[in-house]
């Protein structure tokens, strides 16, 4: 798992860190717009003074096996089934691949500070974090060949950033101790089981879970009272959990029912008990989010970076995803039967909303630790 258990246990962290830090890519003024795949098309660059003439996938290719190498921050072995993207770059392009998992943040810093000494050419950011990342200026636009494919939320229009993979908040049901899975937030109301949602106060996982109720419930990143007063009524009920959001806590059964992102419950099920354990998105309405890669401004081998960015967006390279549990960004792309079955049908997505104005929730995410205090943890004994 990556440092950031931010990163998982959080796609959020990243996304409430994400909104106080903001941290993430800059259009490099040599931009280029690849139009490439796995098996072959043509990457092009922006046009401007400093751009090199137009590649094709094969020049690409050419120039990225001639470096060598591909150096990541945030993306490890473990977290979300890069081992297998790695592999697949080594073999298919002779590309070495080295790692240092660190938070969005910190990727974001470390591109800044080597400016002039760069060791990274790649990063995997938590969404709110790219435009924070264009805007510090340490990040050069790429588009895919599968731009096109990708909703419009998840993208940077200049190619600074775009989301590979999504989470969404899910319910994740310990069958032992909860006797009907609750399919709604309306049935987890009327309940009689405890709800580990985590720490309001400083997890972002656990804000966006207040988001998540918000959204069902009429609210959005603008107005987050509805979700709020959700849970100030199972507070009342003393029906909210103290106990983290964790692997170990669900393995031990101290969670009936825990509020985490779906590819964090998908894994957790998997390593304890997939019979045991049931994942649902609520059927009235949750909060989506994503993590995308951003390519350093300052990478020593940009064109290794750009070819992994359009292989991350290949049907390969999303596959390889979701056998991590990360649902692929590219509805399109046909999962093999074993993968598709670890994960939840589609058609629970269809009341999962994502952010559409960061700047909206920065601010909200920066009341609403004194809002829970108020409204919630005062009625929990």
């Amino acid at each position: 798992m990556r440092k950031q258990l931010t990163k998982g246990i959080m796609l959020l962290a990243v996304m409430l860190t994400t909104v106080s830090l903001a941290a993430c890519t800059k259009a490099n003024d040599n931009g280029s717009n690849a139009a490439a795949n796995e098996n072959g098309g043509n990457a092009q660059t922006n046009a401007n003074a400093e751009a090199p003439a137009e590649l094709s996938v094969d020049e690409l290719a050419s120039k990225a096996k001639e470096q060598g190498e591909v150096v990541s921050v945030g993306m490890p072995d473990s977290w979300a089934n890069w081992k297998d993207t790695w592999a697949d770059m080594d073999s298919k392009y002779g590309l070495k691949h080295t790692d240092t998992d660190m938070s969005s943040a910190e990727e974001i810093a470390k591109f800044e500070a080597e400016k002039d000494k760069a060791t990274a050419d790649i990063g995997d950011v938590g969404i709110a974090f790219g435009p924070v990342a264009a805007e510090k200026g340490v990040t050069q636009p790429y588009k895919t060949s599968y731009w096109d494919e990708i909703p419009s939320w998840a993208k940077d229009a200049d190619g600074n950033w775009v989301v590979g993979y999504q989470g969404t908040i899910a319910f994740m049901v310990n069958k032992d101790l909860v006797k009907d899975v609750p399919k709604s937030w309306d049935d987890l109301l009327k309940g009689d089981y405890k709800i580990a949602v985590g720490d309001v106060t400083k997890a972002a996982q656990a804000q966006m879970s207040v988001l998540a109720a918000s959204i069902a419930m009429g609210g959005d990143e603008k107005n987050i009272q509805p979700g709020v007063d959700f849970f100030k009524k199972l507070a009342e009920q003393n029906r909210i959990s103290s106990a983290d959001v964790t692997t170990a806590n669900f393995e031990k059964g101290e969670i009936p029912v825990g509020l985490l992102w779906d590819f964090n419950a998908l894994g957790y099920r998997d390593q304890i008990n997939p019979d045991q354990f049931e994942v649902v998105i609520p059927s009235e309405g949750s909060v989506v989010s994503g993590y995308a890669t951003i390519i350093n401004k300052f990478a020593p081998h940009p064109e290794a970076a750009k070819l992994t960015r359009e292989y991350i967006l290949s049907d390969a390279g999303q596959i390889n995803l979701a056998k991590g549990f990360a649902r692929p960004i590219r509805d399109s792309v046909k999962l093999p039967d074993d993968v598709s079955a670890k994960l939840i049908p589609l058609d629970q997505y269809k009341n999962a909303k994502p952010i559409s104005d960061y700047s909206a929730w920065d601010e909200t995410a920066k009341k609403l630790p004194q809002l829970w205090q108020d409204n919630v943890l005062i009625h929990l004994s």
